[in-house]
Parts: C-alpha cells; sequence; structure tokens
C-alpha cells in the first residue's frame, strides 16, 4: 500500500497555511497555469483526454470528452452556438448522504480548484466561471473568496491573465440548502434564479446551458486534478489507478471504523485496502453493510470488500462508484432501519417537480415507517418493489433514480431482516394460503 498513499490532490493539505496564495505558490502553485497558457486550447483538451480523466462527481463521463462537446466559432461564422459566450460552472453543492471530500479540498487547498478552473475556462474558451457551494459551507464559502480575491490580485483572475490575452472573471455562488441543485441543470436554474428544478435533457448544457449558452458543469475534485495533468501529464496520471479508470481519487470513509476522514488512493483500491488504512472496525465489531458512493448507490455487503472501487469494477459488482462516500456499518445496525432514514431525506429533498419522485417517496416513506415500527407485512416488500420500479428510469433526474438504490439493495441482500419485521399473522395467512392452493393442485 506505499504508492496508494502518496498524496496528489491531498498532499498540500497538511502545510500551514494550505489555502493561501504564498504556501500555494511555494508547492507549485500556478506553474501548470503558465504552462497551458503557452499551449493551445485544443491541445489542452486533447491531454485531459489522452489521460483518461473521468467526472469526479459521480457519473464518470471522461472529463476531455466533454470539454470536445462545447461548439465553438468557425472561420466565417456568422450565428450558431459557436459565436455564443461560453462558461465554465463547477457544481460544489456537496449533498449526498456521506459525501464530504469536495469540502475539505476547498478549505485546505482553494487555490488548486481555482487554478484548474482558469486553466478550463481558457481550454473551452470561457471568460465567464461560477463556482456554486453549498450554502450551509459558510466557512467554505468565505476562504473560497478570499482566494480569489488572491488570485485576482496577483493577476490569475481578470483581463489578460499573465500577458496572454485571456480573460477570465470567477464568481463564488453560495446556494440555499436544495439536495436536487446537485443536480447539473437543476443547478444551472438556481444559477440564473430560479426556482432548482432538473431540465428535461435534450438540450444538454454542452450546447444551452448557463443562460441558453454552451456550458461545462464539472465537479470540483475534477477540476482540481487538472493542473496535476498538465504539470505531470497524461502518463504519469494513467501510471495510478486503473486503464479505463486512471488516476488518485480521494475516498470519504465514515462510519464504524477507527478513524474516518478523508483518505486519497489510486482508483481501483479496494475496501479491504481502505478499511486498513482506516484503522480497520471500529470496537472490532464485524462490517455488515457498505455503501461505495454515498446513499445513493446500491449498498453491498461483506462479501464485497474485494471489489475494486473504479467505475467499472463498482459496476460488476451491481453498484456505482459514485462520490466515493463509503459509509461502513457494523452488524449492530438494521438494514430497513438504514434504508428508512435514507429514504427521510430523499422524500424531504425531493423537488417536486415530478410525479413518480414526489408520490413514489412519500409512499415509500410510510410503507418502511409502518414496517420498523412492527406493523408490516409480507405484501409491503412487493409494494416497496414496486414503487421503486415505477421511480427508476422514470423520473426528470438521475436523483429519483438515486432514492430507490438503498431499498431495492437493501432487500436483494438482506430481504430476511425486512420479513422478520412483519406480523407472524400475516405470515402464517400466506403459507395457509399456498398450503392450500398446494393441496388443491395435488387434487
Amino acid at each position: 500500500m506505499t504508492d496508494a498513499i502518496t498524496p496528489v490532490l491531498t498532499k498540500r493539505w497538511s502545510s500551514p497555511g494550505s489555502w493561501t496564495l504564498k504556501t500555494y505558490t511555494q508547492l507549485e502553485g500556478y506553474t501548470a497555469l503558465r504552462t497551458a497558457l503557452a499551449a493551445k486550447p485544443e491541445q489542452l483538451i486533447e491531454l485531459v483526454k489522452a489521460a483518461g480523466l473521468r467526472g469526479r462527481g459521480g457519473a464518470g463521463f471522461p472529463t476531455g470528452m466533454k470539454w470536445g462537446f462545447i461548439p465553438q466559432a468557425k472561420p466565417g461564422d456568422t450565428s450558431g452556438p459557436g459565436l455564443k459566450p461560453k462558461y465554465l460552472v463547477i457544481n460544489a453543492d456537496e449533498g449526498e448522504p456521506g459525501t464530504c471530500k469536495d469540502i475539505p479540498l476547498m478549505m485546505a487547498d482553494p487555490h488548486s480548484l481555482i487554478e484548474g478552473a482558469i486553466i478550463t475556462s481558457y481550454a473551452i474558451r470561457a471568460n465567464f466561471c461560477a463556482i456554486y457551494v453549498r450554502g450551509e459551507a459558510l466557512h467554505c464559502i468565505r476562504r473560497l473568496h478570499h482566494a480569489v480575491n488572491e488570485a485576482r490580485e496577483a493577476g490569475y483572475l481578470g483581463k489578460n491573465i499573465l500577458g496572454s490575452g485571456f480573460d477570465l472573471e470567477i464568481v463564488v455562488h453560495a446556494g440555499a440548502g436544495a439536495y436536487i441543485c446537485g443536480e447539473e441543470t437543476a443547478l444551472l436554474d438556481s444559477l440564473e434564479g430560479r426556482r432548482g428544478q432538473p431540465r428535461l435533457k435534450p438540450p444538454f448544457p454542452a450546447t444551452s446551458g448557463l443562460y441558453g449558452c454552451p456550458t461545462v458543469v464539472n465537479n470540483v475534485e475534477t477540476i482540481a486534478s487538472v493542473p496535476f495533468i498538465v504539470n505531470g501529464g497524461s502518463d504519469w496520471f494513467r501510471s495510478m489507478g486503473r486503464e479505463k479508470s486512471p488516476g488518485p481519487k480521494i475516498f470519504s470513509l465514515s462510519g464504524h471504523i477507527e478513524r474516518p476522514g478523508q483518505y486519497e488512493v489510486p482508483m481501483g483500491t479496494t475496501l479491504r485496502q481502505l478499511l486498513e488504512l482506516a484503522g480497520g472496525m471500529k470496537g472490532g465489531i464485524p462490517l455488515k453493510f457498505w455503501t461505495p458512493g454515498g446513499s445513493s448507490t446500491p449498498l453491498l455487503t461483506a462479501d464485497h470488500m474485494d471489489v475494486p472501487l473504479d467505475f467499472e469494477g463498482a459496476a460488476e459488482a451491481g453498484t456505482m462508484l459514485g462520490t466515493t462516500a463509503i459509509q461502513v456499518f457494523n452488524e449492530t445496525v438494521s438494514v430497513p432501519w438504514a434504508v428508512m432514514k435514507w429514504t427521510e431525506f430523499y422524500k424531504h429533498e425531493s423537488c417536486g417537480k415530478c410525479t413518480p419522485c414526489r408520490e413514489g417517496t412519500f409512499w415509500l416513506e410510510k410503507v418502511l415507517h409502518r414496517m420498523v415500527g412492527g406493523e408490516g407485512t409480507v405484501e409491503d416488500i412487493d409494494t416497496l418493489l414496486d414503487v421503486c420500479d415505477n421511480i427508476f428510469g422514470r423520473s426528470f433526474c438521475a436523483l429519483a433514480d438515486g432514492a430507490v438504490s438503498p431499498i431495492t439493495s437493501g432487500i436483494k441482500y438482506f430481504r430476511q431482516e425486512f420479513l422478520d419485521l412483519c406480523t407472524d399473522q400475516t405470515v402464517t395467512d400466506r403459507e395457509v394460503a399456498a398450503d392450500s392452493a398446494l393441496a388443491g393442485a395435488a387434487r
């Protein structure tokens, strides 16, 4: 595990005053920006494509490909999306239960995000960037404001950055604490001053994003990785992680472990290896279940401790890498109870725009409350799965899909725990009915 703990994204976090421009520039800060401004925008896009950087916000979409979707003006164009202003929007609305990687990154090393934003904006030819931060993270917002001001005073932002002729302004925008604004199109609506609700796609943000103009929306960790790629090169970046999911990744470990926190390791690291770094299970009580990427990803069990935690490995195990928010639960925790608490969150945070999510999460919460209260029936399990089926893939955005993941996976792996909550009389009645049907068939 020696190579696994070599810091990249987190290497400045423990330095005194790591959030200041002085410390950042002492530790190679803004050297990547000078290199990037000496190159052509197309070269930077190709570099990121070659590095294989994939979105760190959960979806895992190839970053360079997303940048390449932005339409650019061609000689002779008199109209079209290529002539519209381009925008970069950074999704820092970290609201997934269990996820806590972006806020520590912005607190400890905000200039890595700003430098990455400048390089990205130059690559896609954007002159305006918005960092959309979760409104409750007041200390983080203040630190970002300070870092932006430092960068502007040093000539890294504003007009004619470092004499390159490139102009850029960065605005730090505080959200209003809505989980739905973690969805990129709801975030764009919120930025425009409207209620945060997902948009119907297509059109996609690449052609019709902020103010109807071409827009790239990327996660904090994704953008903060860019300066390291510019300095280190694509081969260096690919030397970490796995072939289809290269590079380092910050994992947020919480729950029943000895040392919860942020752990930066190469993509493809397993839970077993991460638990070794985190000191193992708290009190020695065995692992029961865990989430690989927050509560919106299908949960896994102790049998999955050696699953490679990258996009392909998680998919093969029937789950998603998500935001790499690993919540670890020991054998003292009731799965139906945990699923109920997550469902309460999703019901509360549903934006209400589409019926499947608005009504579905309401009824899921009601049924789970009844079951956990000891008044459930065997039919309730089928009802839960039926409601989940009517939500999944039938809503405006993927956040509704995430709401059903803990329920379907919980029943898949721990069905008996849900059955144990059902009243004995109901189980007996079903067994009697089944026995009668079998007897009739035999006659």
